[in-house]
């Protein structure tokens, strides 16, 4: 599929290419980011060029990964990325960095809302999952905000730079924003 621009109040979310990769790069230098997610650290000049040439237009051609550079329209500078990956029919999984001057402004959180709500509504989500490594407060604190339901931890949830970590999990379901699924969803009676 072609990539999409999004917008929402404060932001433009729009595909990244090679225009961009001395920004992302400049970005990932931060090293909360290389500690918090899975990018590779050191973060090297060719891995910016491989992400924004190659990883970003292989997801979107084969829909297996819609990746959005988080922009501030007035001046275009990089506040943010935002990935969710295919997982299974109707499920995807949010990613998302802030770059260090525009953590705590809430623009991780709005883009998170605003593509979630275009997956749900052009991509035929039912469940965006959402996962970070226990301890990453930073990333629970926008899911949170975003309106995700934390699930619980998931023991050796995930691989980091070589080493398998405890997660916490979330989602987001269409209902959760007031939209309606594409297959019905019979949840868990209350436990009593």
């Amino acid at each position: 599929m072609d990539p999409v621009t999004l917008t929402s109040e404060r932001l433009l979310l729009r595909t990244v290419g090679a225009h961009d990769s001395d920004a992302v790069f400049d970005a990932v230098q931060d090293p909360d980011i290389q500690r918090w997610t899975t990018i590779p650290s050191p973060y090297l000049r060719e891995h910016a060029v491989g992400f924004t040439e190659q990883l970003v237009p292989d997801g979107w051609a084969d829909g297996s990964m819609f990746t959005f550079g988080v922009f501030l329209p007035a001046g275009g500078e990089l506040a943010g990325m935002l990935g969710i990956t295919m997982h299974a029919l109707g499920v995807g999984e949010i990613g998302f960095w802030a770059t260090k001057e525009h953590r705590g402004n809430g623009y991780i959180t709005e883009a998170a809302l605003t593509a979630s709500r275009w997956a749900f509504t052009q991509r035929a989500l039912d469940r965006v999952e959402w996962r970070a490594e226990v301890g990453n407060t930073g990333s629970r604190a926008v899911a949170e905000r975003a309106g995700f339901t934390i699930e619980g931890i998931l023991r050796s949830g995930l691989n980091n730079k070589g080493v398998r970590r405890d997660c916490w999990v979330g989602s987001l379901l269409p209902s959760d924003l007031g939209l309606p699924s594409t297959a019905p969803y019979l949840p868990a009676p209350p436990q009593t």
